[in-house]
């Protein structure tokens, strides 16, 4: 790119006497990037931008492993929560049956003897 050199008044320009005394003219030189700056700004934001793509999405796994262990630690619990029901009832039944009264006028089952054809 070539640098080119403009003047540029500050004041309002009225016609052709843009150069004229007291119109603090002032020089800019136009400054822009090279199109191989461009080039690498261009990557590296891609980069960038890529590089937190990836780390998000590897704290989204690392959730999803925690949120799975602690499902399968729920399923564990409530399978026993059901074992220890069925442990409950179970003896709930035999404490009933202990102190029924039809149990209580039962007599001991004693071996008698075998019948022999």
């Amino acid at each position: 790119m070539i640098n080119q050199t403009t003047y540029v008044t500050r004041r309002e320009t009225f016609g052709y006497n843009s150069f004229a005394r007291n119109r603090n003219t002032i020089r800019h030189t136009k400054r822009s990037l090279g199109s191989i700056s461009q080039i690498v700004i261009v990557g590296m934001l891609t980069m960038i931008f890529g590089l937190i793509y990836v780390a998000e999405g590897t704290k989204a796994t690392g959730f999803d492993y925690e949120l799975s262990n602690v499902e399968s630690e729920i399923t564990e619990m409530n399978a026993k929560l059901d074992d220890l029901a069925v442990e409950k009832a179970r003896l709930n039944s035999i404490a009933a049956t202990r102190n029924s009264v039809v149990a209580a006028a039962m007599e001991d089952a004693t071996v008698t003897g075998y019948a022999t054809e």
